[in-house]
């Protein structure tokens, strides 16, 4: 069994791992080795202890947790939409989970927690930035998020293509995911 729930500044060197191991294993076949390289797991780290140490209201973390010994297995986080440019309010910014427990319905139950999260923040709506070859891309549109745009991305030094995909109700979406 696992457990979802809101992540803290104890949790960063985790949600690391998850992000590093997630992100590497997701992404190898879609991107260049060297513009791999630039995700470490020192970076991740600083990353999220920056994040964790000062959370800003409306920008939920959530952490997805063993109960039997307390590993983290994936994380989502998100909170206002960046670009201002597709009329959407909310946005996922990252939402991993590791391989071995891809598949399992877990990332549904994460979406599920974090969208209800987003609603109590009071967004309407929700849109999340994708690699567009990647195959993971098939969970949002299962979900019901419509492709809105694409767009050139630098990762390192080179240049990918990244679709957006948003719900233009996310209360819908809560709905949704409360019956499954």
């Amino acid at each position: 069994m696992f457990q979802i729930r809101k992540a803290d500044l104890t949790d960063a060197e985790k949600i690391a791992n998850v992000h590093v191991n997630s992100w590497k294993t997701t992404y190898s076949e879609l991107i260049n080795e060297k513009d791999m390289s630039n995700i470490t797991y020192e970076n991740r780290k600083a990353l999220w202890e920056t994040i964790l140490k000062m959370p800003q209201t409306g920008q939920p973390a959530l952490v997805v947790e063993k109960e039997a010994d307390g590993e983290i297995i994936g994380f989502v986080s998100g909170g206002k939409e960046r670009t201002k440019r597709f009329g959407y309010d909310g946005e996922i910014y990252a939402i991993y989970l590791l391989p071995s427990y891809q598949r399992q319905g877990i990332g549904s139950k994460m979406l599920a927690a974090f969208t209800e999260e987003m609603v109590r923040e009071g967004y309407q709506s929700m849109l999340v930035w994708v690699l567009t070859r990647n195959p993971s891309s098939n969970f949002y549109a299962k979900h019901g998020a419509r492709q809105i745009d694409k767009e050139e991305t630098t990762i390192g030094e080179g240049t990918y293509q990244e679709s957006a995909y948003g719900w233009k109700s996310i209360e819908e979406l809560a709905e949704k995911l409360r019956h499954k």
